[in-house]
């Protein structure tokens, strides 16, 4: 390990790993470093199919394809009732090679990431953990803190201080510049829990749907699960729900997914000869958004850069995309000796508003006066739109377009509720 590089990117996860790629691909001396051992485990399996962009660029393509991983060309929602929709089949919308994308198991995933990382020149360390970001003093309080270097232990506990022209921070929901810098702000309205597990032989749909992203109501809608085939049989199943219900007051992971699961008639015959095979694991979901996204010589990708909410499976592809641009802008600003927050962060508000147009699916879903179903037969015009959405492809001027009609349709059911109970207590 060398004690000056132009670029240390931290965190070894799907942001990291594409960003370092690209800066290394560059020409430019790149450092990556990954506190845990690689391959390590992770949630977050399932790829929307615009992941396959950033990985034809990473000239990862034909590994993907010779993977073995579970393909995915579908995503279909299943109601409290246990009434399924139709599955919305990305190829109906685009008959292009890139409408079929994966449910892969992240550790092999990341893996694939950090040593093409390797093969692309970066000096890559696991069991190297970030200690500190090195920040110049200003004479200003109005000047923004340029980051200069990162202080790093290795897997013996040996610290090193390495100097650096950029760190780019891709630590996921630690978010260790965010964090020290205060730009953290959590979304109020979606601080949601997780707990997952993985079945084999749990019961998929049939043909082109097997490898469905599928995502599943409980009888109260105070609850999700999402059902994510992969490949040698297994499924990865989880429960999502507000903190507060899911968490606080109730038994162990493994008896409240139980009593989450018994109330949700959709996924009980799905799991009905399954075994499980994985052991309980809980997270905190919550939903935030970083209020500076880069400054003096870094920038925040990945989960480090915000976190909107599993439902829709967007974080991986997110990561890939953030990596790939946070990485042109550094390589950009490597080569022009720019790397004001403006330079590094350039790229940061296109990403926002694709970004937000997810976000606001995410809303919807949780709003117990929307229906996916009922949306679609009241407005069949945008199944194209919706499938646009659930396929990545955000980053279009007329990728939001069905919202304000959506928006239209849930004061719509509103009304009508309000109207029948004042009906029922005339």
């Amino acid at each position: 390990m060398k004690t000056s590089y132009d670029c240390v990117v931290v965190g070894g996860g799907p942001a990291g790993g594409t960003a370092a790629s690209i800066v290394a691909s560059a020409g430019l001396s790149t450092l990556l470093i990954e506190r845990e051992a690689v391959p390590r485990f992770h949630v977050g399996e399932s790829l929307m199919p615009e992941a396959y962009w950033p990985l034809e660029r990473l000239g990862l393509i034909d590994k993907m394809k010779t993977s073995g991983w579970q393909q995915k060309k579908s995503v279909q929602f299943v109601t409290h009732t246990g009434k399924e929709s139709e599955p919305f089949f990305f190829r109906e919308h685009d008959e292009r090679e890139c409408s079929t994308t994966w449910q892969v198991e992240r550790s092999e995933f990341d893996k694939m990431l950090f040593d093409r990382a390797a093969e692309l020149g970066a000096d890559c360390r696991d069991r190297t953990r970030l200690v500190e970001v090195k920040f110049d003093p200003t004479d200003s309080p109005d000047t923004p803190p340029r980051a200069s270097g990162v202080v790093i232990r290795d897997a013996a506990g040996q610290d090193h201080t390495i100097e650096c022209r950029v760190v780019i921070d891709a630590t996921g929901q630690q978010s260790f510049i965010a964090g020290r810098l205060g730009l953290k702000e959590v979304n109020p309205n979606l601080k949601k829990a997780a707990i997952w597990t993985y079945y084999k032989d749990a019961i998929r749909g049939d043909g082109d749907n097997e490898g469905a992203t599928i995502i599943l109501n409980s009888e109260n809608k105070n609850a999700w699960f999402w059902f994510i085939p992969q490949s040698r049989g297994i499924t990865s199943v989880g429960c999502v729900a507000d903190h507060e219900y899911l968490l606080k007051g109730r038994g162990t992971p493994e008896e409240i997914f139980g009593e989450e699961l018994a109330s949700c008639p959709g996924l009980i015959p799905r799991l009905s000869s399954a075994t499980r095979v994985g052991k309980f694991t809980t997270a905190k979901e919550f939903s935030y958004m970083t209020r500076q996204h880069a400054g003096p010589g870094w920038a925040l990708v990945g989960d480090a850069f915000g976190f909107i909410d599993p439902v829709y499976s967007s974080g991986v592809y997110f990561a890939l995309e953030m990596g790939v641009r946070a990485g042109d802008a550094v390589v950009e600003g490597l080569q022009n000796n720019d790397l004001s927050g403006d330079q590094l962060g350039k790229w940061a508000p296109e990403f926002k508003a694709g970004a937000e147009r997810i976000r606001k699916l995410v809303h919807a879903f949780y709003d117990k006066d929307f229906s996916i179903g009922r949306f679609m037969r009241e407005f069949p015009q945008y199944r194209g739109n919706v499938t646009d959405l659930l396929i990545g492809r955000v980053f279009t001027d007329d990728a939001g377009r069905m919202f304000p009609d959506m928006q239209q349709s849930i004061e719509n059911t509103r009304q009508q509720k309000l109207a029948a109970a004042k009906e029922m207590n005339a």
